[in-house]
């Protein structure tokens, strides 16, 4: 044995290794990473043991209840987290394309990402609009 754990520790170990090899393969098509399926079956094939037992099906896959049981709706908030970041940074670097916004003027970019954060918590997208680009 590498270490001991307990079995709400184990319980958070499961959520790492199953979010961490979600956000490595989901969007992989056919080129998925094997060693991290491998780690994450090795994990959960230890359920049992840690008296986990519905949370692991063929011995080694995570079951369709510890799926459904609300892993995606973390890793939907962390996508969504991500999504506004960086369509925040962008749109306000998109806005102070002439500026030093890697220098003298970071603050002002700084500030401008903290307005778009702001309009995506109130709103979400729903008052974004897309032009027609240039050329």
């Amino acid at each position: 044995m590498i270490f001991q754990i307990n079995e709400r520790d184990f319980r958070l170990l499961l959520d790492l290794v199953y979010s961490g090899n979600w956000v490595l393969n989901s969007a992989r098509e056919g080129d998925r990473i094997p060693e991290y399926d491998r780690v994450q079956r090795i994990v959960f094939a230890h359920c049992g043991a840690a008296g986990l037992d519905l949370l692991c099906e063929n011995g080694c896959e995570p079951s369709a209840q510890y799926v459904d049981g609300g892993i995606h709706e973390a890793i939907l908030d962390y996508e969504d987290s991500v999504f506004y970041g960086i369509l925040a940074e962008e749109l306000a670097r998109r806005d102070l394309r002439d500026r030093d916004v890697d220098g003298a003027d970071n603050e002002l970019l700084n500030a401008r990402i903290d307005e778009y954060m702001a309009e995506f918590t109130r709103n979400g997208i729903d008052n974004l609009t897309l032009g027609q680009g240039e050329g």
